[in-house]
């Protein structure tokens, strides 16, 4: 007998199904496999063709031989594209660019599923919904599945095998929007927590016969409260010639304010540094935050505008490079969300029309730092009290406040003011993008101080910014600034610092005069590159000057790395200046010694002589956990021969490094260790030290699995793990390393992916089961189960199976008993219930447990 038929389920189909579809790593299905398996199972040859051949398929033809079995109902697999309709977690695209990751539900229409999306939904996928009166009539949670009845032209296809539902919808239906834009919807605050970054440090020091030891403790403790973040910052140092000593560094309280895409802090804290120079001060302060921005409106980019004769293609490339491509309507068109690949570059625009025909056309930019796209705002506003270390008695209450703001014409319009009882200034400035020749910023400052001795002061500070890249070269001036201020000006920090103490009298005289900086990189086109970074300044009433100037080239030739760095310091009233020279080479030894490479460096200094040094580095284990370095130094000046041996490890619960030095003069033991303590809704969790953000994986009984893309960072004994870094406003993706799963687990989905705010502590929770992986034979009074009943442990519906051939149940995540709920059609009669036992370990050595239950 020959059947024809066509086939088309979740990969683990014939094997398992769970309520929501998953990801199992055990199985993977083509159709080719389908084919296969099924012909095995019914012994019959059978012809699989494309879904778009007529299909006829008698599902008798899958039963048991025996006239006296019942037939399954197997209707829902009948069509050749249908898939079981329900909640599936899928990844949607709108218009090829991914929108966000989550559960979708699915209904069966024809030979296919449709995705169900309410008006809210649509919304925030940026339809413009109240222009179709199909959509703007129905209540904003009716589930709408047939999309183009709606929009005229939209369409939606699933991907099953992928997860993936790509929604195509008219350009001319959805709201302008920017690329990149994360959902505010799914901005998570993260959970009620507390945490503590540790990192201590402890050395042994022996100077001939004299010994000292030493110890330092960084804390850096928190308390997250729905969108609030108590901060604090903490210190312990210890040694033989000094006592014990805490100090507290700074304390602060913050929270974003999402509607002004910005940050509140209350506390210690530090200002803006774009339009006045930064200080430190205690107090309040709101600053914009462009973290909230999408990447595409982050930086500054100039807008592109254009028309187009019909629904034309437009592309920009910049150094021969595609960075941005769309669709327009004809008319007029605006691009405002080019990602900025680089400080300064020529655009190139190319619009193609429906006919085939090009326009192109150039458009230089460049950007100083200063710079904002047009329309954008930068803002801050701040009152406090002034800190610093040469304060003493009441610290000098001030109010600052700062705006930049981006104009037509490649233009930024930014300043501010600043105000104290014995202090005021005001700055204004403008930059502008001349293309070609580079961007400019000039602002000026004025200031109006009273210092300590009664004596008012006035005066200007003129500041000059340039930036340019000039790409046929491989040029870079990524920052070239000067800076000149009259004698009788003085920035907030030198006036309060001049009246902070009557011992510092050359405060009172020494204010800065002008300071130039100069950054340029050079590329020579995969050969290496040079850089020079220099930086002079002077001070009214005292001669000589400040300067600092540093050069160096670096390259890369069959995987040798080398580099060759000098750097000059020039100090005022120092009588020798400061010169150095450094060389390091690097190569490669995995082929002798994996993930290793030898080392040599030398040194020379005017002040302390020539040292060399050559040793070996590497990291190692299977996690490349473990950086280690053993080295051998000879200093000519005096030291003689020395030598050094570190490593550090890197574990889920921390990280410890250990180090031993010697000199000709000394002998050192130095050790530490770093982590953090974290405190949730679910227990303590014990991690690396975490940074701003930070997601803490709950796969409960999951323990010793991997996370990917994380170094050493696995779940405890609880199946609990931190990961120390997270993004903040951007979809983060954590996922698990199922190859590091134990036998007797399962977890629905490997991946999640989580979007938490500035400082929350996120969750990603995965659903596990723990337990035999077991292969049940059903049977009846009458024989077998039928081939393709469904089956699920009873009290545990999400834990569900389809009947194989040979009444044969695959399932995972099962206890040593219990009962199987089984149904294979509506009647009384078509349904049945299975006590089973599945055998001990020691009675049966197999990664899946086999047992018989009779179902009645």
């Amino acid at each position: 007998m020959k059947s024809t038929i066509t086939l088309k389920q979740p990969r683990h189909a014939l094997i398992q199904r769970a309520g929501a579809p998953r990801n199992i790593h055990d199985f993977t299905y083509s159709k080719a496999a389908y084919c296969v398996a099924l012909t095995l199972a019914v012994g019959v040859s059978l012809q699989c063709r494309e879904a778009a051949a007529e299909v006829y398929f008698n599902p008798a033809a899958l039963e048991i031989s025996d006239s006296g079995q019942a037939a399954s109902d197997l209707s829902q697999f009948l069509s050749g594209d249908n898939q079981l309709p329900g909640k599936y977690r899928v990844d949607i695209y709108v218009n090829g660019q991914h929108l966000a990751t989550r559960d979708v539900n699915f209904i069966a229409s024809k030979d296919q599923l449709l995705p169900e999306f309410t008006p809210a939904q649509l919304s925030a996928m940026g339809v413009k919904t109240e222009a179709f009166p199909g959509l703007a009539s129905l209540p904003q949670d009716q589930p709408v599945s047939d999309l183009a009845s709606v929009i005229p032209d939209a369409a939606s296809h699933f991907d099953f095998n992928q997860q993936r539902l790509d929604v195509s919808i008219p350009q001319a239906a959805l709201n302008v929007a920017a690329r990149s834009t994360t959902d505010s919807a799914l901005w998570d605050q993260g959970m009620t927590s507390a945490q503590l970054n540790y990192r201590y440090s402890g050395a042994n020091t022996q100077y001939g016969n004299a010994r000292l030891n030493s110890n330092f403790l960084n804390l850096r403790g928190g308390l997250n409260l729905g969108a609030w973040r108590l901060r604090n910052y903490s210190t312990f140092s210890s040694s033989t010639q000094q006592a014990a000593s805490w100090q507290s560094i700074s304390t602060y309280l913050q929270r974003d304010i999402q509607f002004l895409k910005g940050q509140l802090t209350l506390g210690d804290s530090a200002t803006p540094g774009d339009v006045f120079e930064s200080v430190q001060f205690r107090g309040a302060q709101i600053t914009s935050d462009e973290n909230m921005l999408p990447d595409s409106l982050r930086g500054f980019a100039p807008v592109i505008r254009g028309i187009a004769q019909s629904n034309a293609q437009v592309t920009v490339r910049q150094n021969g490079y595609v960075i941005y491509q769309t669709y327009v309507a004809p008319g007029a068109f605006v691009i405002r969300d080019l990602y900025p690949t680089a400080s300064s570059g020529d655009l190139e625009v190319v619009v193609r029309e429906a006919d085939g025909s090009e326009r192109v056309s150039v458009q230089p930019f460049s950007a100083v730092p200063i710079m904002q796209r047009e329309g954008q705002l930068k803002y801050s506003a701040t009152t406090g009290r002034y800190r610093s270390t040469y304060a003493s008695g009441s610290p000098p209450g001030f109010a600052q406040a700062t705006a930049l703001y981006g104009l037509p014409g490649s233009n930024t319009l930014y300043g501010g003011v600043q105000g104290a009882n014995h202090y005021h200034s005001a700055a204004l400035g403008v930059g502008h993008s001349f293309g070609d020749w580079g961007s400019v910023s000039v602002d000026v400052t004025q200031a109006q101080t009273q210092l300590r001795d009664g004596s008012a002061h006035r005066g200007q500070s003129y500041r000059f910014q340039y930036a340019k890249e000039i790409a046929a070269t491989g040029t870079s001036f990524t920052l070239a600034g000067y800076r000149y201020s009259t004698s009788g000006f003085y920035s907030l920090q030198e006036a309060n610092e001049v009246n902070a103490s009557q011992n510092d009298v050359w405060r009172l005289r020494y204010n800065k005069r002008s300071q130039a900086m100069l950054n340029i990189n050079q590329s020579f086109f995969g050969i290496g590159s040079f850089y020079v970074a220099a930086s002079q300044q002077d001070y009214w009433q005292q001669s000589g000057k400040e300067r600092n100037i540093s050069v160096g080239y670096s390259a890369t030739h069959r995987g040798i790395n080398y580099g060759l760095n000098y750097t000059h310091s020039q100090t005022p009233g120092v009588a020798k200046d400061d010169r150095q020279i450094a060389f390091n080479l690097q190569i490669p030894l995995d082929k002798l010694l994996s993930g290793s490479w030898a080392r040599y460096g030398m040194s020379h200094s005017q002040n302390s002589g020539t040292s060399h040094s050559v040793g070996l580095a590497g990291t190692t284990l299977q996690d490349n956990n473990l950086n280690y370095l053993v080295q051998q130094n000879y200093d000519r000046r005096g030291q003689g021969y020395g030598g050094d041996v570190n490593a550090t490890y890197k574990a889920s619960v921390g990280e410890i490094d250990a180090g031993y030095n010697y000199s000709r003069n000394s002998r050192q033991v130095n050790y530490g260790a770093q982590g953090s303590i974290v405190a949730h809704p679910y227990g303590v969790t014990l991690g690396q030290a975490i940074g701003d953000s930070a997601i803490v994986v709950r796969a409960p009984g999951a323990s010793g699995v991997s996370v990917q893309n994380n170094t050493g960072v696995k779940t405890d004994w609880r199946g609990y793990a931190v990961i120390p870094y997270a993004t903040p406003y951007r979809y983060n993706r954590v996922a698990l390393d199922t190859n590091t799963y134990g036998e007797e687990l399962d977890i629905d989905s490997a991946t999640a992916t989580v979007v938490p705010t500035k400082g929350a502590l996120v969750l990603a929770e995965f659903k596990t089961r723990v337990g035999s992986r077991a292969l049940i034979t059903l049977t009846r009074h009458d024989g077998l189960v039928p081939f393709g009943a469904s089956a699920h442990i009873l009290g545990d519906n999400d834990n569900s199976s389809i009947v194989g051939e040979g009444g044969q149940v695959y399932l995972s995540g099962v206890a040593q008993r219990g009962v199987l709920e089984v149904k294979w059609g509506n009647g009384a009669t078509q349904q049945c219930q299975a006590d089973f036992t599945l055998p001990l370990d020691k009675q049966q050595n197999s990664a899946i447990k086999h047992a018989v239950a009779r179902c009645k």
